[in-house]
């Protein structure tokens, strides 16, 4: 059987997927952003250039499609314009294709075209947490429902996701459980002498505790209102790791004390060993479809924080964590002083986040795409 995915460029967390799938089907990716997507490109979240130390594109078949758009990328609607895609997917001849996301000119055109010729599936993780009331609103949802009745099965990536597309009046029988994943076996690895030498580094002694954020510094990610609420915390022997880059990097290290630590942006092969280090993962964005930081986190065998308006929370926040109101910095800070009382809780917590995460893989996420690919040679 014969599966196409359409994609804009290669993502870290789906390279694993995609070398799995093509070991038990004929796979081909097609990346629409181009050629141009291979050379390192400047993340405005992180406010740098970003290249990931880890292979993105072995172990599969794929094809860099010519993209023409004046300003290609992944920002914007017209940054995705492929004029041979339709005949590329034609060449190909696939049984179904895969499409992630929807709002790129070119993903919309084969959403479109082959609709009723070719079974099309669709992967994609919003949610309606930061939703608001309003025509804009009941007006976005309609065209939606138009966008998706193209579409004959959806792979949502958890509860909050499923309840977005069952909004967008998709039908539950169209819609399959294939979880957000990423390499659980890689980030449970702990490296003792990395570990300490962190520590070491940010003279933070093995005693004290850590809470950790990763990621962008950026404005939805709400970053203010954890060094507030961290500063509230009367604890001396806690302390606030923050480790990324972005647009908000020096306003949030005008706020920091001595208790307050910044590391740049850590690479994939680095990432794991700093989730170790720390006691507590906490993730305040304003606006987050998933945040697979968390699930990073949670395989390192890490207590978990996390803001109502993160997508993962209903499903992988349980005895392991907490989930705070977001933008409520006195609930921030009450939920920070709860967890971090005890060390041996926080580490009871984070035995617990590992059973939990255990069963979100990328061997899940292939084997569904497998069985519904399966289901198609037997009609």
């Amino acid at each position: 059987m014969k599966l196409l995915i359409i994609l804009t460029h290669p993502i870290q967390y789906y390279a694993p997927i995609f070398q799995q799938l093509s070991q038990q089907c004929d796979l081909k990716v097609f990346y629409t952003w181009g050629d141009s997507c291979l050379e390192q490109k400047f993340d405005p979240g992180f406010g740098k250039k970003i290249e990931w130390d880890i292979p993105l594109l072995n172990g599969y078949q794929y094809e860099m499609l010519k993209n023409v758009s004046k300003q290609p990328g992944s920002h914007k609607f017209n940054g995705i314009h492929n004029p041979n895609i339709i005949s590329k997917i034609n060449s190909f001849n696939p049984d179904a294709i895969l499409i992630f996301g929807w709002a790129y000119k070119s993903h919309l055109k084969v959403i479109r075209h082959f609709k009723g010729k070719i079974p099309l599936w669709f992967r994609g993780d919003s949610t309606l947490l930061n939703q608001n009331s309003g025509f804009k609103s009941w007006l976005r949802i309609k065209f939606l429902t138009w966008v998706y009745s193209h579409i004959n099965k959806f792979f949502y990536v958890g509860t909050a996701n499923e309840k977005y597309f069952e909004a967008c009046k998709v039908k539950q029988e169209n819609l399959v459980w294939a979880p957000h994943a990423i390499d659980n076996s890689r980030f449970a690895v702990k490296e003792n002498k990395k570990i300490q030498d962190l520590r070491v580094q940010l003279k933070i002694s093995d005693k004290h505790i850590i809470i950790l954020y990763a990621g962008k510094f950026e404005e939805v990610k709400n970053l203010k209102i954890l060094i507030e609420a961290f500063k509230l915390q009367k604890n001396k022997n806690l302390h606030l790791l923050m480790v990324g880059n972005g647009p908000e990097e020096q306003f949030l290290k005008d706020l920091r004390n001595n208790n307050i630590h910044f590391l740049d942006f850590q690479n994939q092969s680095e990432i794991p060993s700093i989730y170790h280090a720390s006691d507590l993962c906490c993730l305040p964005s304003k606006s987050e479809t998933w945040g697979l930081t968390i699930n990073e986190a949670m395989a390192a065998g890490k207590a978990i924080l996390v803001s109502d308006r993160v997508g993962c929370a209903s499903d992988l926040i349980k005895e392991n964590g907490m989930i705070f109101k977001h933008d409520d910095l006195h609930d921030l800070a009450n939920k920070i002083h709860i967890m971090t009382a005890s060390r041996q809780d926080l580490i009871t917590m984070g035995e617990k986040s590992r059973k939990i995460i255990r069963n979100w893989t990328f061997e899940k996420i292939s084997e569904t795409i497998i069985e519904e690919l399966s289901k198609l040679n037997k009609k």
